[in-house]
């Protein structure tokens, strides 16, 4: 049985985060230049969402000051709603990105230790208030992975979902950099959150690493479907979960394609796009999770709003920044095979 679509607004929960982006074929500080953007893997679900139409709401911790204002505002340059940002004592979280080239990849080097959001208090977040009248909550690995505080509070966000009968949308995102510095337990924590959402954005290798397993087939194509089936069985709640699958050939030219599996047995795939000429793929695993999540709230059927989905990681890969900027118009020609044609 199909599960049935839900209205409200997508209430993203996160650090928001300043980037700082090396020019193109330069190496971080090869010379004394940056481009900074405003980042994080929620926030960029929530202004791709607010691209798209939809209703979205940023929850999250900035800091006082010119860079917690320029974040704030930000967001609400695109049209999410800030009514849930909570300001207080800390720094900024940065990151640095060193864009890759050719064979080399991209490099991310995290600045986010006692940031605002880091150092706040798990309990410091109303979550009745905050989740009323929301369709869906959405929360990703990179929360828990900033440190305690960040682990409870992304913990506390699904149990108040729960409670609330709000569905969850959890989008694994492992980074291993940040379970490191303080020596969380991932896969425990990451398979708590998993246990509260009804949508996963995970992979066999995040499958794996939650639940201790190995998948041995040789084909791909069947270490995905085992590793689909082990998580329906150990997680009761999950109804969907999708996935992207990417090539590389070289930094800017990759193939993608995607799936999603249902609980109810059903595999769909999507067609395969070839990417060359990449702007930027940072953000692009949140703008699918953001165009599947629009799909859905739209009703689409499960085929339409997959290829919905990775239509708009498709557009990611032609913007630069963290934010997927697309509008529904754009996706929509891309899945239509518009062509390149000058639009005028």
């Amino acid at each position: 049985m199909t599960p049935a679509a839900h209205t409200g607004a997508v209430v993203c929960f996160g650090e928001v985060m300043l980037r700082l982006t090396a020019p193109a074929g330069e190496l971080l500080l090869q010379t004394p230049r940056l481009v900074v953007s405003v980042g994080g893997a929620e926030a960029n679900v929530a202004v791709s969402l607010a691209r798209l139409g939809d209703a979205a709401r940023m929850v999250t911790v900035l800091p006082e000051g010119p860079l917690g204002d320029a974040a704030l505002g930000e967001l609400r340059r695109w049209g999410v709603d800030t009514a849930g940002v909570v300001r207080g004592p800390g720094r900024m979280g940065l990151y640095f990105l060193t864009p890759g080239a050719v064979l080399r990849p991209s490099e991310v080097t995290y600045d986010r230790a006692h940031s605002a959001f880091a150092e706040a208090d798990p309990a410091g977040i109303d979550w009745d208030p905050a989740l009323a009248g929301a369709g869906w909550l959405h929360v990703s690995g990179v929360t828990p992975a900033i440190g305690a505080n960040g682990a409870a509070a992304a913990l506390r966000a699904v149990a108040a979902a729960n409670r609330l009968g709000v569905p969850v949308s959890f989008d694994g995102n492992y980074r291993a950099k940040l379970w490191a510095a303080w020596g969380g337990d991932g896969p425990a924590i990451l398979g708590e959150l998993v246990a509260g959402a009804e949508l996963a954005f995970l992979n066999e290798q995040d499958i794996g690493l939650i639940l201790g397993a190995r998948f041995e087939q040789a084909d791909p194509a069947a270490r995905r479907v085992a590793a689909m089936a082990l998580a329906f069985e150990r997680f009761p709640r999950l109804t969907r979960i999708a996935a992207t699958t990417r090539v590389q050939h070289e930094v800017g030219r990759q193939d993608l394609a995607a799936t999603l599996f249902t609980r109810d047995g059903g595999r769909l795939e999507t067609r395969g796009y070839a990417l060359s000429g990449i702007v930027d793929r940072i953000g692009a695993g949140d703008a699918f999770a953001a165009g599947l999540l629009h799909a859905l709230n739209r009703d689409m059927d499960e085929q339409r709003a997959l290829d919905f989905a990775l239509a708009a990681t498709v557009a990611k890969h032609g913007v630069y920044g963290d934010f997927n900027l697309a509008t529904v118009a754009d996706v929509e020609a891309i899945l239509a095979g518009e062509g390149l044609d000058v639009r005028r």
